[in-house]
């Protein structure tokens, strides 16, 4: 019985220990940045591990054309290019943190950590 109450805490104890390594993870993410572009380079969009919109920036020799319809479509475009980036830095942390192991519930726990849902990870 005694046993079975050491295995248990050990395992709170590795419990505890990845929460404190996921949170880690986190802010790492956080200082991470990655880019999007699109239109040869005349909109980019800078962000973050955490998948987080840090900048825009737009060449203004694109508002000669002032084609707002191409802008928009541009900017699309560029932020799923960086999100798509950000999600790859965020797939390599838990990958480092787990050693490759494919750990039951660590997406979850990471988006707990980011603020993302099921559906932002996917």
């Amino acid at each position: 019985m005694f046993k079975g109450l050491s295995n248990f805490a050990s395992i709170i104890k590795q419990a505890r220990e990845m929460g404190g390594r996921m949170e880690q993870i986190g802010e790492e993410l956080k200082t991470k940045r990655t880019s999007g572009t699109a239109g040869g380079g005349m909109v980019e969009v800078e962000v973050n591990g955490l998948q987080e919109v840090l900048a825009c920036r737009i060449d203004p020799d694109f508002f000669a054309g002032g084609d707002r319809e191409m802008l928009e479509d541009l900017l699309t475009a560029a932020v799923n290019q960086a999100l798509s980036k950000a999600k790859a830095l965020h797939a390599e942390a838990l990958q480092s943190a787990t050693g490759g192991l494919d750990v039951p519930g660590l997406q979850e726990a990471m988006n707990k950590i980011t603020g993302k849902t099921d559906e932002d990870s996917d």
